[in-house]
């Protein structure tokens, strides 16, 4: 079992590699905006250790520099980062039900949103040691990355830190691209998903970015379970 452990980690850890040169350059973005919010590099670094998520950072970070009060940071967190409860719920489908709480308790943190689609694309059912190595790399490198944001962030050329986040962009399409090169229907539904995001973008204006993520999760993925459900044989570990 411990020589298991151990390649899953590793093998986590070699799929996180990507995932921490993509979060190194987002966060160096966000760097910038915590500097221009008055933080210290310790607390920008600190507030990406606790909280890994980007458009929150960057919710909070503008909030923090509005002078604006604790109620309405929480508010604001809970409608941007609303979407990563749709990740755990179907993230937690993945892992054995004699996972201990502990080890769900660690996944659960870290759950981002490329966390979740390169653990969502393991077949079969989820070892925690796989997420440990995810997380031993991508944790530092966003919180490292938003460090040295602050420190050296406004000493770059401003095409030069736009042009850092691309890189996310591109791990991105890493995740996706190969399963849905073996399976028509996942092509289909990230084409969909694609435009659907798109049309949401100029139809609904006045949704925020995390609410539309979550409407368009659960109008999809019911659709998709609907016309395209998986057989028995299929869930099958």
């Amino acid at each position: 079992m411990q020589q298991e452990n151990r390649a899953w980690f590793l093998r986590g850890v070699h799929d996180g590699v990507p995932i921490m040169l993509g979060y190194a350059a987002v966060s160096f973005t966000l760097g910038i905006a915590a500097r221009n919010a008055g933080l210290t590099p310790f607390q920008a670094f600190l507030t990406s250790l606790l909280n890994n998520a980007s458009a929150g950072e960057k919710a909070g970070f503008t909030v923090i520099q509005a002078n604006e009060g604790y109620l309405a940071m929480a508010v604001m967190m809970l409608i941007v980062n609303a979407r990563y409860l749709l990740m755990s719920c179907a993230l937690s489908q993945k892992i054995s039900p004699r996972t201990g709480l502990i080890p769900r308790l660690i996944i659960g943190f870290e759950v981002t949103d490329e966390i979740f689609g390169a653990s969502m694309s393991v077949p079969g059912m989820l070892n925690p040691w796989y997420s440990y190595g995810l997380i031993a790399l991508a944790l530092p490198g966003w919180s490292l990355g938003t460090y040295f944001g602050v420190v050296m962030g406004n000493v770059l050329p401003a095409r030069v830190v736009s042009a850092l986040s691309v890189g996310l962009y591109g791990m991105f399409l890493a995740i996706i691209i190969p399963p849905a090169r073996k399976d028509r229907r996942i092509a289909a539904l990230v084409a969909a998903s694609m435009a659907a995001s798109c049309a949401a973008a100029y139809l609904l204006p006045g949704l925020s970015a995390g609410m539309r993520v979550i409407v368009l999760t659960v109008a999809i993925s019911a659709a998709a379970a609907a016309l395209c459900p998986l057989k028995e044989e299929d869930d099958a570990v």
